[in-house]
């Protein structure tokens, strides 16, 4: 399986290309710029982009998609509850990030669903709190976890949102994440850590969002 973590534009997203180079298939995971790049990294490894996925609705993660879609005729994938977002980005926001409106999702998912790359699955994890209908994506087998902004390394998503929850984001992530094994890498939704990546074991123990002692209300 092909899979490579790739920081885009200027808000410190990280998008996934995630591949099958026997099948030539691919996804994109947040696709927030640099389409070019993300297709020129496909193809230079034999590997076109079928498929978007987006872990939530926001703009930062989402801006890159009318592009891509028009470039590969890739389908969008998005949680059902978080596909309203698409059309829902105010002229503000676009105006505000210099990006276009996304297409509406092609496909929805909810929690336990599997996302195929060739022979490879990912299981949707749906994780709510920073958006109802936040997602992350684990490949059980490999012990690899793309988080989006549900969790960073050293930190967590905001909650601030009119939509989002603290108490959901909590009970996503220590329901949901922190029951993975502690060997888990993950992968955030941007570089805003120390390191691009982490472990559920190292957020377990060194993430102050998750020892019991932050004051939630605050986020």
């Amino acid at each position: 399986m092909f899979f490579r973590q790739l920081e885009v534009g200027d808000h410190a997203v990280m998008a996934y290309l995630i591949g099958d180079p026997a099948s030539g298939e691919a996804l994109v995971v947040d696709p927030a710029d640099d389409v070019d790049f993300l297709i020129r990294v496909a193809a230079d490894n034999g590997m076109t982009i079928r498929t978007i996925v987006n872990t939530h609705g926001h703009v930062d993660h989402v801006m890159g998609n009318a592009e891509m879609k028009e470039k590969t005729g890739a389908s969008i994938v998005i949680h059902e509850e978080e596909a309203s977002y698409l059309s829902k980005i105010g002229e503000v926001w676009l105006r505000m990030f210099g990006a276009r409106k996304s297409p509406p999702a092609d496909r929805t998912v909810r929690d336990g669903d599997v996302l195929r790359v060739g022979p490879h699955e990912w299981r949707v994890i749906h994780t709510p709190g920073h958006t109802p209908g936040g997602i992350c994506l684990y490949h059980e087998p490999l012990g690899l976890c793309v988080t989006g902004d549900t969790l960073f390394v050293g930190s967590v998503g905001r909650t601030d949102g009119p939509r989002a929850s603290a108490s959901e984001l909590v009970a996503s992530i220590t329901d949901r994440l922190l029951c993975l094994p502690d060997e888990t890498t993950v992968y955030p939704g941007h570089n805003y850590g120390d390191t691009p990546t982490s472990t559920i074991g190292r957020e377990r123990v060194e993430n102050p969002f998750l020892d019991g002692s932050f004051a939630w209300d605050d986020v």
